[in-house]
């Protein structure tokens, strides 16, 4: 299920530029009016397939305008944003962020000196796409796909750009969705496997004016370590079964869901 939420700025006009922790915050502080029990669970544990946690959520946050960036940080310019909101588990996460919104109608987004504060003014509940076997994605939030790779004798995480070899991207793809499927349904996955094909026109339209199609995103955590995530930023065509399809759509594609990635739509 998708919630979209309108939010207006009640206090700050500047967002961090990784806000992508911090806005992850606000959203298991929100979770927490439903259920403190679901939401420190999630947020420590999570559910767990093959050695792997899963918080089967992601979200996106979307500008009116796009803000101006000055001193390492999003100025925005307008008083207007949209928060999209995704997870399969509707009486778990769903319910319980619901009841957040409507005990607390605030989202909090606080990183050091930077302080933004966010009324809810509406809560719309956004219809499942009708997939087909090949359906057409624009990405609402960079999607992030990795593995782990050997270097020095140490597991390293290793991310795919749109340029690696596809084969193992729809490898890393294919895994973590199976994974997340047994999770959600509760029964392992017996359809075929999904192939994502980049769309190449707008990758060369990108390059030639010299605008980027990966990002790298540094997530700073409570505890101070910073993780540097590399995305890519492109539409993808996704051929297969449908219900592998769904799941990315509700859960997120590919990995990191829960620090706001991965959330795409369909037209």
């Amino acid at each position: 299920m998708r919630l979209k939420l309108n939010l207006k700025i009640q206090v700050g006009k500047e967002l961090p530029l990784n806000y992508n922790y911090p806005l992850s915050a606000a959203i298991y502080k929100l979770l927490q009016f439903g259920s403190t029990e679901f939401s420190e669970f999630l947020h420590e544990i999570g559910f767990c397939e093959k050695g792997k946690s899963y918080k089967l959520f992601s979200f996106a946050l979307r500008f009116q305008k796009p803000p101006e960036i000055r001193n390492n940080r999003f100025y925005l310019k307008s008083e207007n944003v949209t928060l999209f909101i995704s997870s399969p588990l509707v009486d778990s996460f769903i319910k319980n962020f619901l009841i957040g919104t409507f005990e607390n109608q605030i989202i909090e987004i606080n990183y050091n000196s930077i302080k933004a504060k966010f009324a809810i003014e509406q809560v719309e509940a956004i219809p499942n796409p009708i997939f087909k076997t090949t359906n057409y994605f624009t990405l609402l939030s960079p999607i992030v796909l990795s593995t782990k790779k050997e270097s020095n004798g140490k597991l390293i995480p290793h991310y795919f750009r749109y340029y690696d070899d596809i084969n193992e991207i729809n490898r890393v793809l294919n895994q973590n969705l199976i994974n997340k499927y047994k999770l959600v349904s509760n029964r392992e996955y017996e359809g075929g496997l999904l192939k994502l094909s980049w769309d190449t026109d707008y990758i060369d339209k990108r390059l030639r004016k010299n605008k980027n199609v990966t990002k790298l995103i540094k997530v700073v955590k409570n505890d101070g370590i910073t993780v540097n995530i590399k995305a890519n930023e492109i539409p993808f065509t996704l051929n297969g079964d449908i219900e592998l399809i769904n799941i990315g759509y509700e859960c997120g594609f590919g990995s990191q869901n829960s620090f706001g990635f991965g959330l795409a739509d369909t037209n």
